[in-house]
């Protein structure tokens, strides 16, 4: 069963009902609380590793292993990744981190861990990862979505992400217009929403928009788990 947490950005306290949320779900695995950093490109500083390990020390939870997907690992150092409590993808450029995800050979290992239950935890480019493309990237590199060929990403939820809504007026457009090309839906959120998946159900804080076949509205809990009904019976 998936267990995925998926934020626009971490922002304090705007994120506050999020991170409940996510330290629920590690609790109620009766695990631990270590997390791995998988950083999205170098990070020879570790300034970002550093300020994730503030952001999560304060919830009680431990950012414990940086794991650096240009660095060779051995099968120990890979074990150890898997065997963390929760894993975090960071934001970043999103094309970059899974062409070093591929690279690598842990796209693959990845879903795999996530599709057996792990708990996933993506930022902005870590959650759009997270859907079966990457396309709604495009729009933050002046790019279409439409236009994106090879954005194949990690394919664990049934829809698309989108962060950062807010910050342009002409994202909204854009989407909508990709939305009438793509099968699936688009969930877009501006900085402090997020999205769990859990259970076989999609939760949704702040407010986000569902946006599909060329129009935007607020999801309803009837509309979420009607389509998670559908994609997984």
């Amino acid at each position: 069963m998936l267990n995925l947490v998926l934020y626009s950005d971490q922002i304090v306290p705007a994120c506050a009902a999020i991170d409940l949320r996510l330290v629920e779900m590690m609790a109620a695995r009766g695990a631990g609380n270590r997390i791995a950093y998988v950083a999205s490109g170098p990070e020879p500083d570790r300034d970002f590793f550093l300020a994730g390990q503030a952001y999560y020390g304060r919830l009680g939870l431990e950012l414990a292993l940086f794991f650096d997907l240009d660095e060779p690992h051995s099968a120990d150092d890979i074990a150890a990744l898997f065997a963390s409590d929760a894993i975090h993808l960071a934001g970043g450029h999103t094309g970059g981190f899974l062409e070093r995800l591929k690279r690598s050979g842990m796209l693959g290992p990845l879903s795999d861990w996530a599709r057996s239950g792990g708990i996933l935890i993506g930022v902005s480019a870590g959650a759009i990862l997270m859907a079966p493309t990457i396309a709604t990237d495009a729009l933050f590199i002046g790019e279409r979505p439409e236009d994106i060929e090879d954005g194949a990403a990690l394919d664990l939820t049934p829809f698309e992400f989108f962060p950062h809504l807010g910050d342009d007026d002409g994202y909204l457009p854009a989407l909508l217009r990709y939305s009438l090309s793509t099968p699936r839906p688009i969930l877009a959120c501006n900085d402090g929403d997020g999205i769990v998946v859990s259970g076989g159900r999609i939760e949704c804080f702040g407010n986000p928009l569902w946006i599909a076949a060329g129009a935007a509205r607020p999801p309803t809990e009837p509309m979420l788990q009607g389509f998670m009904r559908i994609q997984m019976p």
